[in-house]
Parts: structure tokens; C-alpha cells; sequence
């Protein structure tokens, strides 16, 4: 058989052998670096926003129950901070908070290196959107937060009123309020992102991003509306019997709603607008080493 006949049935074949062979369904390449660099942003955020969020979610519940006024407490919890920034830090109320953003972002980073793992055209960096990030956000912040709210409603609850269970009724307006913030913290900011970019300036876009702008604006303009749901699930576990009934309860909820919306906004900040942006961008810097 002539040679070159032989040559170009082998390279055919070898052609043939390459175009067969299985393309990879799985992109595991670093998988548990990459777990890793999850872990270790989501714990750079939770640990960044911890100490304030902790204080001010103090101040909102005793301001609710009567315990302190708003401003009394935040400044009792601050100079508690600066004075004992030890006993601050390794208290159960940080540990809470540290553990309900931690466990939050890290969700949501899991899931995103989940997708990029199992579709190996996404990289490393890719970040989800969606039904599914929202509903696996939405289940580990509930969670978490739910276990939260319960001791701190029993730690800072009325004075002189012996800590009972959370009701039923607390319970669901915490997780509707949650859902809430969870939607306008994980799902509209990379949607609205880009549209934002696609209308700032170049120079603007120098200092902040449309996605960044978005991670802070979203969170922040909910709390207009998921604070009278948190206010009412206080209440409710507050005042379990109150005469004149929804009413009064709304009357209530209405009095606590200004100082209380600015007070979850400079919460919410920090929480998913700082937090969100640091976990973001640890994230994204660890992931681009890796990949």
C-alpha cells in the first residue's frame, strides 16, 4: 500500500479517534481551592460587617421593647466597642451575626461555584442569577436569621418579662421580611447593575460601577417597606395581648417606622451593600488566581 495512503488512513483515523472521544462534563479543576476561596470571602464579609450589625439590631429590639431608647442603646453598645472591644467580639450576639452572614454568603458562593462546576463553559468568577439563588439564598438566611431573631427578642425583650417562645405569627413576618431583603440583595443588583452602567459616565464608572451602585442602592431602598413587617413581627412577640388589636398594633409599628427604616438602612449597608461588595470582590480575586 503506498505510503502516503497509509499516512493519510492514519491521520483520518486519528481525526476520527479526537472527534469521538467524551468532552469533560464536569469542570472540577481546583474544586476544593475553589471551596475554599468561597469560604474564606464569605468569612472576610461576615467578619468586616459583624460588630455593627450586631449593635444595631440590639438597639432596634430594645428600642422596640422598651428597653432602651434607639440612640441609648447604639451609644452604649459603641463605647462598649471601643472601650471592651473584647467582650464585644466574642459575645453571643456577634457570634450570631457573624454566623448569619457567613452562612448567607457562603450559600450563595457554593451555589455560584456549583454552576460553574458542573457547566464547564461558565468560569470560575461566574455569579448566578435567578430562581435558584434566590430560593437557596432565601432558605439559609431565613434559617439563620429566624434562630437569630429569637434570641435576640429573648435577650433584649421587655424588661422584666420572663423570655417566652416566638410565636408562629413572629416567625412568618421575619422570613417574609427576609425574603424581601434577600430578593433586592442577591438577585436585582446583577440585574440592574449593567443598566446603571450603561448610564453613568466613564469617570463616574472610575470610582463606582453600576454593579456596585447597585449592591448598595437595593438592599438599602427595601428596608422602606420590609421594616414595618419586622416591626410588627416585634410586636407581636412584645405585646401578645394588646387591647384595640391590629389597630393598635399598626399604630405602633407607624410610630417606630422612621428612626426604625434608618436605622436597618445603616444596618443593611453595611450587611449586603459593604458585605455584599467585599464578598464579591474576594471572590472574584481569589477565583481569577485559581482559574
Amino acid at each position: 500500500m503506498d505510503a502516503k495512503v497509509v499516512g493519510t488512513s492514519r491521520t483520518s483515523a486519528s481525526a476520527s479517534n479526537s472527534n469521538t472521544e467524551p468532552k469533560a462534563k464536569w469542570n472540577a479543576k481546583n474544586l476544593a481551592l475553589r471551596l475554599g476561596a468561597d469560604l474564606v470571602s464569605a468569612a472576610s464579609a461576615a467578619v468586616l460587617v459583624a460588630p455593627i450589625i450586631s449593635i444595631i439590631d440590639r438597639s432596634i429590639m430594645e428600642n422596640a421593647s422598651g428597653a432602651a431608647p434607639l440612640v441609648t442603646s447604639l451609644r452604649n453598645s459603641l463605647k462598649t466597642l471601643l472601650l471592651h472591644p473584647r467582650s464585644m467580639l466574642f459575645s453571643k450576639p456577634f457570634a450570631l451575626i457573624f454566623g448569619l452572614y457567613g452562612g448567607t454568603y457562603l450559600t450563595a458562593n457554593t451555589l455560584d461555584t456549583a454552576t460553574s462546576t458542573l457547566n464547564p463553559s461558565l468560569p470560575p468568577t461566574h455569579v448566578t442569577t435567578g430562581a435558584t439563588k434566590f430560593a437557596a439564598s432565601s432558605a439559609a438566611n431565613i434559617g439563620l436569621c429566624i434562630y437569630k431573631d429569637q434570641v435576640f427578642v429573648r435577650l433584649f425583650g421587655p424588661p422584666g418579662v420572663t423570655p417566652r417562645p416566638v410565636t408562629l405569627p413572629s416567625y412568618l413576618l421575619f422570613a417574609m421580611r427576609d425574603c424581601m431583603t434577600i430578593f433586592a440583595s442577591f438577585n436585582v443588583p446583577p440585574l440592574l447593575g449593567p443598566v446603571l452602567s450603561e448610564k453613568l459616565s466613564k469617570e463616574t464608572q472610575r470610582y463606582m460601577s453600576g454593579q456596585t451602585m447597585a449592591q448598595f442602592a437595593a438592599p438599602a431602598a427595601v428596608q422602606l417597606f420590609s421594616t414595618p413587617v419586622h416591626l410588627l413581627g416585634l410586636d407581636i412577640y412584645n405585646r401578645p395581648n394588646v387591647p384595640g388589636g391590629a389597630r393598635e398594633r399598626w399604630r405602633q409599628v407607624a410610630k417606630n417606622w422612621g428612626v426604625s427604616t434608618a436605622a436597618r438602612i445603616c444596618r443593611i449597608v453595611p450587611a449586603f451593600g459593604v458585605g455584599g461588595v467585599v464578598n464579591v470582590k474576594v471572590r472574584r480575586n481569589l477565583m481569577e488566581r485559581l482559574s
